[in-house]
């Protein structure tokens, strides 16, 4: 065999998964058809929080004189934005590069398709290995009917390049991450914002009552958000890009923007790898079919990992199930089986892990619910922010923590201690007991927890 282990897909799953392998011993190539770092570094994760960061900026100058503070009237520099996410995604990519070379791992440049069970083509070559891990990722879902043309109607990779001017009017079709994210971007920029989603609440799988914060506080910024809607034609005219939506009740409105971003998820690239030669399994979203805790298909010698393998398409669950293949791989007795925090990076932040109110009464749990305002937060007041919550989800029998949903500034970042929590089994008493530091954001998860309990300080407990 030419190499121990062949990963398909440098992006954040791959490149772990590979660079994780060659750590352990194993002689590791990885192919890559594009540019290193995959989806999330080169038009992803990377480029989009350098603009949010940009809107951020922006938001910050214009808001500075109710703090007494006047910078005047920002002025955006867009090529100059431009040159400095892309130095930014340079930086990120080159690094995967190095991390490769300094762990002896090969790089294949091609597209890599399988021509055997063993065997993997790539650029005209085949190449052997033992093992292989698919990291082949995702791509944007489409709309029949709203077809790309990079101009009047774009995708998320299309949305990153602003272009020489800002659209005035930007129609965000989906309300998940993507779309929310780019939302805040465009509307922070000077665009008007229309975000239309099908579904009853925007960001889709997040606990309610998070998603009502985020909505509405959206809204306070000028975000126009119609939910239960859903598109149903466009075309182009003269003043814009017409598109016809349809509320719950059947009622049509035409909807006049400059630009469209189409952002209802994504689909897997499980297809056109020719897995079947390797024995492996695809169903007709491009999912791998079967993947089991040491992330092996059905082929046991095949592993999947990141978005072609299974939900939640997240980056860092990628990252873990990639080293998890490439213990298993190499021998270690390796497992995937943690909690997926998941984070909306627009301002504020919604931020969860865990089971949302929802799915822990339909997990047939007696739910015990601590909630803590952020308007009750001495941190939040200094910092501006007047809206946002911190709810907790938490079994009444035994206490243990069973979900944390937050809406507010940092919430990307507090989620992790909440995280480990459920990884730990804490309980709602050791958060509450946990000492947080004062003034904090952070210290809302600690009063959250003593609400659960009646034991609030800050604000009024619930009577029982």
């Amino acid at each position: 065999m030419d190499f121990d282990l062949i990963v398909i897909g440098s992006g954040p799953g791959g490149y772990h998964a590979a660079i994780r392998a060659a750590q352990l011993g194993l002689k590791v190539a990885c192919v890559e058809k594009g540019a290193v770092g995959g989806v999330c570094l080169n038009v992803g994760c990377i480029p989009t929080k350098a603009l949010l960061h940009v809107a951020a900026e922006l938001r910050g100058a214009k808001d500075a004189s109710a703090f007494g503070v006047d910078f005047g009237t920002p002025k955006v520099d867009l090529a100059a934005v431009d040159r400095w996410k892309l130095d930014v995604v340079k930086k990120q990519t080159s690094g995967v590069g190095m991390l490769f070379k300094g762990n002896k791992v090969t790089l294949l440049e091609g597209e890599g398709r399988f021509t055997g069970k063993n065997t993997v083509e790539v650029a005209g070559k085949a190449y052997t290995a033992e093992k292989f891990v698919i990291a082949t990722g995702s791509r944007p879902a489409a709309i029949p009917g709203f077809e790309l043309d990079g101009d009047r109607i774009i995708d998320s990779t299309g949305a990153l390049t602003i272009g020489a001017s800002v659209p005035a009017r930007l129609l965000v079709i989906g309300a998940g991450a993507i779309g929310l994210e780019f939302a805040d971007v465009y509307s922070s920029f000077g665009s008007e914002v229309t975000v239309v989603e099908m579904l009853p609440q925007i960001a889709g799988a997040a606990d309610a009552d998070a998603s009502k914060e985020l909505a509405k506080a959206l809204e306070k910024r000028g975000m126009r958000i119609l939910t239960s809607t859903k598109v149903v034609s466009q075309k182009a005219t003269a003043k814009g890009t017409e598109v016809t939506v349809e509320g719950q009740d059947g009622k049509r409105e035409v909807i006049t923007a400059d630009r469209v971003l189409v952002a209802v998820g994504r689909r897997p690239n499980g297809a056109g790898l020719g897995l079947e030669a390797a024995g492996v399994q695809v169903d007709e979203r491009g999912f791998v079919t079967v993947v089991n805790d040491h992330m092996q298909t059905n082929a046991p010698h095949v592993y999947a990992i990141g978005d072609v393998a299974r939900a939640p398409l997240l980056a860092h669950k990628a990252m873990k199930e990639g080293i998890v293949a490439a213990e298993h791989a190499a021998g270690m007795p390796s497992a995937y089986d943690t909690v997926v925090p998941s984070v909306i990076y627009t301002e504020p932040e919604l931020a969860s892990v865990g089971m949302t109110e929802a799915e822990a009464k339909e997990a047939g749990f007696e739910v015990r619910v601590g909630r803590f305002p952020l308007s009750a937060s001495g941190r939040a007041s200094t910092l501006g922010v007047s809206g946002g919550l911190v709810k907790l989800i938490g079994d009444a029998k035994t206490d243990i923590l069973l979900g944390f949903h937050m809406v507010g500034p940092n919430a990307g970042d507090i989620v992790s201690e909440a995280a480990l929590a459920i990884e730990m089994g804490a309980t709602l008493e050791d958060i509450a007991l946990t000492q947080h530091p004062h003034p904090t954001i952070s210290e809302a998860v600690m009063e959250a927890a003593e609400h659960a309990h009646g034991k609030a300080i800050h604000i009024a407990n619930r009577r029982r």
